[in-house]
């Protein structure tokens, strides 16, 4: 947890921006896996988190902002409760922590609910992403599903993502735990994965690691030698000489802070040369991305550059033809990069994610493309600093894909595709980092992990 004032001051900030109203921020409960007292770990809302900083389940916060009053609600825990879980600190010790004087139990809220809708008074509350949030809102509020989906407060998102946009110092050295602890999970991948061991026995290794540094996963890790599928989680599939590797993984500290990395490396201790070539058009298409990043420049505009030197770097070898920037217009990259090339990170892996896309990676004036590939960067907006955010190109040779598209002919004047059909056994690469935008550029965040593990593979972590 920072400090009390830290809280304090965020919150003061979100009052100023949203001027008038209730503000209504929803922790989250646990949730049972397969009967009810077995419990998946539980997680926290980001946005709890941010403003109240309470690691708890069961709360929710409302802020009146025109009688500047803060109350969290919740139930201290029974009797029954400490015999299974210990002592524990009371939600209003908890809440002084966080600079908030006046708690109430969960029963109260029908009541104080009430008391605003009959005073017809504003209810500013975020896109519930759990069902349980969605059913509470509907509750309260006295209005449908269907309405609290559409009835979410668009001032209270933009309030809220202009300030966890910009990363604090404090944010900045808790991120860094998590990128360092990532790092080390790369590592280790690298240098224990050999031929005969299972995807599962590797990504094992690499979980014992973020939780032995005090956290856990940020995310599932992906962790694949199908590395052509963008979001392939491990499996009992054994690694094979010859194959490459492709791993993507973050920690996350105590705080809930996230790293977000990945690499790729040979199972054998070196690159066969299609491979090498292939490493080689990402690298360049990595270096070309960091050289432009700075306050000011559009990140969908260094997407497109990235796309760009991908094409440049598939033509060397055969397998793209024509004018690179009329090919990335048409979208003819996207049969090997059909992604976007980051996103912003904090919090939350894909940091604000659930306040919607368009208000977090998107300016007011700018749309989201339809084209295939384009449509899936997340992150489009001009750079400022305070940004956390990752650049990832890559390269995935997805056969199914190549197959569906040969056989259109889609873009033909761009794809030579009796080349590319002899890759379609190639899976895929990416290389992955995350960096702060500085007022003069950009920094690399974390200690430094080879981006090239070949020869690192060999020697000692």
């Amino acid at each position: 947890m920072f400090t009390k004032e830290t809280y304090v001051s965020r919150r003061e900030r979100l009052k100023k921006q949203v001027e008038s109203g209730v503000l209504v921020l929803l922790g989250n409960e646990q949730s049972s896996m397969n009967y009810k007292d077995n419990w998946y770990p539980f997680r926290q809302d980001s946005t709890f988190l941010y403003f109240f900083g309470i690691d708890r389940a069961g709360l929710v916060a409302v802020i009146d902002v025109d009688a500047d009053t803060e109350i969290i609600f919740g139930d201290e825990l029974t009797p029954d409760d400490i015999v299974w879980m210990g002592p524990q600190k009371s939600i209003q010790e908890q809440a002084s922590e966080v600079g908030v004087s006046s708690t109430q139990p969960l029963a109260s809220l029908d009541s104080f609910f009430q008391a605003v809708l009959a005073k017809n008074r504003q209810i500013h509350f975020l896109p519930p992403y759990r069902p349980e949030n969605l059913l509470k809102l509907s509750t309260w509020l006295q209005a449908s599903p269907a309405s609290i989906k559409s009835g979410v407060s668009v001032p209270l998102i933009k309030a809220i993502v202009a300030q966890r946009s910009i990363k604090t110092q404090e944010e900045v050295v808790e991120m860094e735990k998590a990128i360092n602890t990532t790092g080390m999970m790369l590592k280790i991948a690298a240098h224990l994965a050999k031929a005969g061991m299972t995807e599962a026995e590797l990504a094992g290794q690499l979980q014992a690691i973020a939780i032995s540094a005090g956290g856990n996963l940020a995310f599932p890790t992906i962790l694949t030698v199908n590395g052509q599928i963008l979001h392939n989680h491990y499996s009992p599939t054994q690694l094979q000489e010859g194959q490459l590797v492709l791993v993507d993984c973050g920690a996350a500290t105590s705080m809930h802070y996230s790293g977000d990395m990945t690499r790729t490396f040979p199972v054998s201790q070196t690159f066969t040369a299609r491979q090498k070539e292939m490493f080689d058009v990402v690298l360049t298409a990595y270096e070309q991305a960091v050289g432009m990043l700075k306050p000011g420049v559009k990140y969908k505009d260094v997407h497109l550059q990235a796309c760009a030197a991908l094409v440049d770097g598939l033509k060397q070898f055969g397998l793209m033809k024509g004018d690179s920037l009329e090919a990335v217009a048409q979208g003819a990259h996207a049969l090997f990069f059909p992604c976007g090339l980051g996103h912003m990170l904090g919090l939350d892996t894909h940091d604000m994610e659930d306040l919607g896309e368009e208000y977090v990676g998107y300016a007011e004036d700018q749309k989201k493309s339809t084209q295939f590939g384009l449509k899936s960067l997340r992150l489009a907006r001009a750079l400022e600093p305070g940004f956390v955010l990752t650049v990832e190109p890559g390269l995935y040779f997805n056969p199914d894909l190549i197959n569906l598209w040969a056989g259109k002919k889609m873009h033909a004047d761009f794809i030579n595709y009796d080349k590319v059909a002899g890759y379609k056994d190639f899976g895929g690469i990416r290389i992955e980092e995350d960096f702060l935008i500085t007022p003069e550029g950009s920094r690399l965040l974390g200690n430094h992990v080879p981006r090239n593990m070949e020869a690192f593979r060999s020697s000692p972590v």
